[in-house]
């Protein structure tokens, strides 16, 4: 074994087995007495000294093994036999035996559980009858469970569990009680990262807890003692917690005086192991002098290891009885730890990092691999618990010294590339050191001192009125905020240095130079980090499995600070590279196999279909071709799982259940791989890479068929260096490169990966942990809000009335308190989560996901292959950086933010469409970040920007025919462009609503109109010039209303019912919810209809186009329905409008009726004469037309039927005319000339009308006279009837047989022809 740190190489049985000869030999080096004096110092006796040079015999290395094995000689009588007091195993673990299983999953060393059932229990192996007793659980999830002590007698189900029956008691942080068959509140809230200890005085029969080494007080007294009477340490969790128990294994964390822990610490193996590290100590602050034949003090910081032969023998000695010490957890933590902790906190970094460096040589150089690999193991895993469950203090100390002394392991190459390659990924979850938790107790964490002013933002009301109750900043304020920043300021400087220190780390593992002595770190690191995400994006269902949210947002922002370092530092070095601010994966990496992307799905489907289906565009584009016979193999592989044998039941669970156990508490014991994560092929879509020949050919030139070389996709498992970086010959990740692609080189391709896994990081869990964090600010927001109505009421409340007084004074004090706490947390969460650094991280990724779209659509037909993360990940980082990070940070700062607003809308207009992409999901979420894109006046202008054969592409697809597509979203871009030009259509919220509680400002459906000229000036265009786009929009579109209006009615008469019987009932909520979508889907379709009719009137008027009449005659039938259904006094919708049903908030008269009114003004008030002359003969033709229903929208009554009675005098009418804020004076004069143009047509058109027979009457409308005939089947009806249905179906309304053709039919005519016949 070779060590860098030493000058020649030495082997520990070489010092062992040393002849006689030789030892005199190397004794010679130095004088004998100083030698002797050397040793001495070295193994001085911890009880007697050194002793007198006079008295002791010389000690030389021939006769020091014996001085040391009397130097180690320990009584270990006390830990021999059974301690008194207790009973069961010495070593303490979790009871497998109890029959728990389905209800719990232990980890494999019996300390670690997970809840999996409503409410699962469990108990220790040994049981305490007499004596002081503690032990300690880890908090991993703060949610509920009941810790504590129960009896062999008690017996618990998923209902009941520890502290709920007799002899049994619990604490539960969580609600912050204890629990004995009855509960009372105690103690104080738990949160993750916490330690409690639980401890019991058999003694005194009392029992309590510890919360992070404070006393909570005793819990219980009087616990029943005596015969039959012992107390196991038992849990009971629900569906997800996870804790970790300590009985005794390690060092407790926090020690109690006169409490003992269950399991004994290895008292003689402690002993010897803190003398042999005195020993080792003294070495490293001695120093011999042969010149002048005496010893040297010095301080150990400034040792080096020079290769002196006495030394290094000496050492030799040491760690022949150390090395075997240093692989139990118990001795690592307290002994290696704690004195490597030591030199981290006295020197300086550099200091630290150098002398850490050293012994991490000497380690390597004299204990055995083995030895060495499990040494640095417990190592690692105690620096994580240790790291993980440290309370926050107010300088972040523990966190700081926790950090540097893993940065300084890692700094030694040989144990990092062992760590990344057996530890970091595989046996812990390293990911929590790069984790900063929240405290959830503000005064524990120091920040009532490092914050002693709080500020919150006084926010109005958000109502949309622009502000009105907006006030300014007094004085006071303005110095209130001003020193709560400061404060804000002075805490993100000390996270900064946290966060500081998990960069370097990070950048230690993304270390690529390191490749001396084998794969550079930065490689080892690619295949764990890939392995981490597959195991994220798998186990999405399993929740245990997954890495926490929260330890995922930190781990993304680290990530990329150190990514975007290398990459930069790449640049400077080659000139041709980008600069990270250009970051984006080229489209090559999606097709070419290189990099395993899982089960995840691809924007065209799945992988092995996109693979048969696009074979010819991926040879003939990126030069890839796949083997027909292989591809054959792999598809059938991988739909009946050819190559493996089916897995039973049994195995499948054990399958789901390894990588549940191996990340029960955070990966911080030593537990096996899950066996299908250790898979070499990575699951089934890499299977098929793995198998799937692709021939790829460099050069950028057509080939024929004989150059032509097969090579196969190398899996994660057997990537090296050369795999991913390429070579003279091979490009790596980059092979395939497709034509569009530049060839100069971006960045290290390795880069590349880590880029593409930190875009799948923030898919998998960072988007929705950003948007959880944002509860914070919303309780300051409500309590503020609270606050300053309890002080609007102390300013307004008599004084006479003491006892309301009284009241409202201890509400204000509950706020201000509540408050206080928020704003210290709310400074913490902004400085680590949404702190101006964070922002311009996601904002990075943004640009990357950009950019990369923007390449790979320029590939065509191989876009389909990529994953549709990234355009997922470029929805929500935007929405992130608008409603997470811009109320603290304005998104205008950003660089290029007008630019890159552009560029997203450009992407939301051309692929919310796009024939390419074929997942439900993805298309609806392009088509509701576009339908919320066009609601907020900057994004809107983003749109108008894009280039103009983009806008008229986006607005066609808008206006294709709603059936065979979701629709609601395309009509709600179309409502929203139109909104702020309609009749009385310039609401933010509708008026009834005004005065009910303030809903949050930010919803795309309360932004102020902001409409779109342009855009509707490319929809009028469109629906002019194509002959055939305008009658089948409008078709769908009004087939759509009727639908919706029907269905709106239908429930509406349910929910009547329901609603007037006696007995008591309830309406379904989702009903509410479903009847309140159809009445706005109504009501966003006639908007569409206003609008249309609006830009591009002739589709309705001018009579020459062969639709318009048919149309116009559908459109008066559905505005007739509408008018009758809602302006009729007394009933059905007028009736439910009046109940204000809690879900039917949206449902009122204006809505609709103004929206009616548009378009009938619309009509009959603007153009020429002859129009309105063509749209009044149709609205009068139609036989449900009722001018009562026009006077209604002027809240004239109509007239009085002959014996009827008159209406209630206080009866409040609806009448346009009672919204003069929302209808303008012009707007009601067209209405009512309107009215009186409508009032004498109808006259003029009753005094002119004609009886008609029934029996010619259309028999499907039963509203006109007959005068169509369909061939050849002969079938009759009116035109408007067979033109509708012909829109729709091309067979017989009545016998289904095809229609052919359709005659004018006139009964005169036809009685003539019949009787000329006879």
């Amino acid at each position: 074994m070779t060590s860098k740190g030493a000058a020649m190489s030495f082997s520990r049985k070489s010092y062992r087995l040393t002849s006689d000869a030789e030892k005199s030999r190397v004794t010679g080096i130095v004088q004998e007495k100083l030698l002797s004096d050397y040793l001495y110092r070295i193994f001085s006796s911890p009880d007697h000294g050194t002793p007198a040079a006079t008295s002791r015999k010389p000690l030389n290395f021939h006769n020091l093994p014996e001085h040391v094995d009397q130097l180690l000689q320990v009584d270990d009588e006390e830990s021999q036999g059974q301690v008194e007091g207790r009973l069961g195993p010495s070593t303490v673990v979790l009871d497998h035996t109890g029959g728990f299983e389905g209800l719990l999953l232990v980890d494999d060393d019996l300390l670690g559980v997970i809840g999996h059932s409503n409410f699962g229990t469990i108990r220790s192996s040994t049981c305490v009858y007499k004596g002081k007793w503690v032990y300690e659980v880890l908090i991993s999830s703060q949610g509920l469970m009941q810790i504590g002590w129960c009896t062999i007698n008690c017996r618990f189900n998923q209902e009941e569990g520890v502290g709920d029956t007799h002899n049994s008691y619990a604490y539960d942080g969580n609600r912050v009680r204890k629990w004995n068959v009855t509960t009372t509140n105690y103690g104080k809230a738990w949160a993750a990262g916490d330690i409690v200890s639980c401890l019991i005085d058999l003694d005194d029969g009392t029992l309590s807890f510890c919360l992070n080494g404070v006393s909570l007080g005793t819990a219980f007294e009087n616990l029943s003692r005596g015969l039959g009477m012992a107390y196991f340490p038992a849990i009971s969790l629900s569906f997800k917690e996870s804790v970790a128990f300590n009985f005794g294994s390690r060092p407790l964390r926090y020690p109690v005086a006169g409490f003992r822990p269950l399991q004994d610490p290895p008292f003689a193996d402690l002993v010897r192991a803190q003398r042999l590290l005195g020993c080792f100590q003294t070495v490293l602050s001695v120093e011999l002098d042969p010149v002048e034949g005496r010893l040297v003090e010095k301080e150990s910081s400034e040792w080096q290891l020079h290769g002196q032969p006495t030394v290094l023998l000496t050492l030799a000695h040491i760690f022949h009885h150390f090395a075997p010490l240093l692989r139990k957890v118990y001795l690592v933590e307290a002994v290696l730890m704690s004195f490597l902790l030591g030199i981290v906190e006295k020197g300086t970094p550099e200091q630290a990092q150098s002398v850490v460096h050293q012994i991490l040589d000497l380690l390597w150089l004299f204990m055995e691999d083995y030895e060495v690999q499990d040494c640095l193991k417990q190592l690692m895993m105690s620096l994580l618990r240790l790291y993980r469950f440290s309370p926050i203090v107010p300088d972040l100390g523990l966190q700081i010294h926790y950090l540097r002394l893993t940065m300084a392991v890692l700094r030694h190459e040989k144990s990092r590339k062992f760590l990344l390659s057996n530890v970091l990924f595989d046996m812990l979850r390293s990911v929590v050191f790069f984790y900063i938790k929240s405290p959830l107790r503000v005064e524990e964490a120091g920040l009532k001192e490092l914050i002693p002013t709080t500020w919150w933002p006084h926010r109005s009301s958000r109502e949309g009125r622009d502000g009105q109750e907006a006030k300014e900043e007094t004085t006071e304020e303005r110095q209130r905020r001003r020193a709560y920043e400061r404060g804000c300021q002075r805490l993100k400087k000390r996270i900064e240095v946290v966060e500081e220190l998990q960069v370097q780390i990070l950048k230690l593992l993304l270390d690529n130079k390191d490749d001396n002595g084998g794969e550079a770190s930065r490689y080892i690191f690619l295949t764990k980090f890939r392995k981490f995400l597959q195991e994220n994006a798998s186990g999405r269902g399993n929740t245990p499995v997954l890495c926490p949210p929260e330890y995922m947002v930190c781990f993304l922002h680290r990530l990329v600070s150190a990514l975007r370092f290398y990459w930069d530092e790449y640049k400077a070095s080659n000139p041709r590279a980008s600069f990270s601010d250009e970051a984006y994966i080229p489209p090559q990496i999606f097709y070419n196999g290189k990099v395993d992307y899982f089960d995840l799905q691809r924007l065209g489907g799945l992988l092995s279909h996109l693979r048969k289906t696009l074979k010819d565009d991926l040879a003939s584009k990126a030069n890839i071709v796949i083997d027909p016979l292989e591809l054959q193999a792999a598809t059938m592989d991988d739909l009946d799982e050819d190559e493996e044998p089916a897995p039973t039941a049994a195995q499948s669970w054990r399958a789901r259940q390894r990588p549940v156990q191996a990340l029960a508490i955070g990966g911080a014991l030593p537990l096996p791989r899950p066996g299908w994560l250790s898979s070499p092929t990575l699951g089934r879509a890499n299977r098929f890479l793995s198998t799937a020949a692709v021939s790829l050919m460099t050069p950028r030139r057509l080939l024929s068929t004989m150059e032509k070389v097969k090579v196969r996709s190398l899996n994660v498992e057997q990537r090296t260096r050369e795999d991913i970086e390429g070579s003279h010959w091979n490009e790596g990740l980059l092979l395939g490169r497709p034509p569009e692609e530049p060839e100069r080189p971006l960045t290290e391709n390795s880069l590349l990966e880590v880029l593409d896994g930190t875009v799948m990081m923030y898919s998998l869990s960072v988007h929705q942990q950003l948007g959880k964090m944002v509860g914070v600010s919303d309780d300051v927001n409500e309590y503020a809000m609270a606050l300053r109505d309890t002080e609007d009421k102390l300013r307004r409340c008599p004084k006479r009335r003491k006892d309301i007084l009284a009241e409202l004074t201890k509400s204000q004090k509950v706020f201000s308190e509540k408050l206080d706490h928020l704003s210290r947390r709310l400074a913490w969460v902004h400085a680590t989560v949404y702190s101006q650094e964070k922002m311009l991280d996601i904002y990075w990724l943004l640009r990357v996901c950009l950019q990369t779209i923007e390449h790979g659509d320029r590939t065509g037909s191989l876009f389909a292959f990529m994953p549709e993360f990234y355009l997922s990940v470029a929805i929500n980082s935007y929405s992130a950086l608008k409603n997470y990070f811009g109320p603290v940070h304005s998104m205008e700062e950003l660089p290029g933010y007008e630019e890159t607003l552009t560029r997203l809308a450009a992407i939301l207009a051309k692929h919310f469409a796009d024939p390419r992409i074929v997942g439900t999901d993805i298309r609806d979420s392009l088509m509701q970040a576009l339908a919320s894109y066009v609601c907020y006046p900057h994004s809107l202008r983003a749109v108008e920007r894009i280039p103009e054969e983009q806008r008229i592409a986006m607005v066609r697809n808008l206006l294709a025919p709603y059936e065979q597509r979701p629709w609601a979203q395309t009509n709600w871009i179309l409502v929203r462009l139109w909104r702020g030009c309609g009749f009385g259509y310039r609401y933010t919220r509708l008026p009834h609503l005004l005065k009910t509680k303030p809903e949050d400002a930010n919803l795309p459906s309360l932004q102020k109109p902001c409409p779109s000229t342009l855009l509707q000036q490319h929809m009028a265009d469109l629906l002019r010039q194509g002959s055939d786009v305008a009658p089948s929009f409008l078709n769908s579109v009004l087939n759509q209303l009727n639908w919706a209006f029907s269905e709106f009615i239908g429930m509406i008469q349910e929910i009547q019912q329901a609603a007037e019987r006696l007995e008591r009932n309830f309406v379904d909520s989702r009903q509410l919810k479903v009847c309140a979508t159809c009445f706005d889907l109504s009501v966003s379709l006639l908007r569409v209809l206003e609008m249309t009719i609006t830009l591009v009137p002739e589709i309705f008027l001018d009579w020459s186009r062969p639709t318009s009449e048919m149309l116009l005659r559908r459109l008066a039938q559905l505005l007739n329905q509408v008018l009758n259904r809602v302006t009729a006094e007394r009933n059905l919708f007028d009736r439910v409008v009046t109940l204000r049903l809690p879900g039917l908030e949206s449902v009122d008269h204006y809505p609709i009726l103004v929206a009616v009114t548009g378009i009938l003004v619309r009509l009959l008030a603007h153009g020429p004469s002859s129009e309105t002359e063509q749209a009044t003969s149709v609205l009068l033709a139609d036989p449900c037309f009722q001018l009562r229903s026009i006077r209604y929208l002027l809240g004239q009554p109509e007239p009085l039927a002959p014996g009827s009675a008159l209406p209630a005098p206080d009866r409040k009418r609806f009448s346009l005319q009672s919204y003069a804020d929302y209808i303008s004076a012009e707007e009601l004069a067209q209405v009512e000339r309107m009215l009186a143009h409508l009032t004498a047509a109808s006259a003029q058109a009753a005094a002119a009308s004609l009886p008609t027979n029934e029996e010619d009457l259309c028999p499907i409308c039963y509203a006109h006279p007959i005068s169509a005939v369909f061939q050849p089947c002969g079938h009759k009806s009116c035109k408007a009837c067979i033109n509708q249905h012909l829109m729709n179906n091309k067979d017989c309304f009545f016998c289904k047989a095809t229609i052919v053709s359709v005659e004018d039919w006139d009964k005169a005519a036809s009685t003539s022809a019949t009787s000329s016949a006879a």
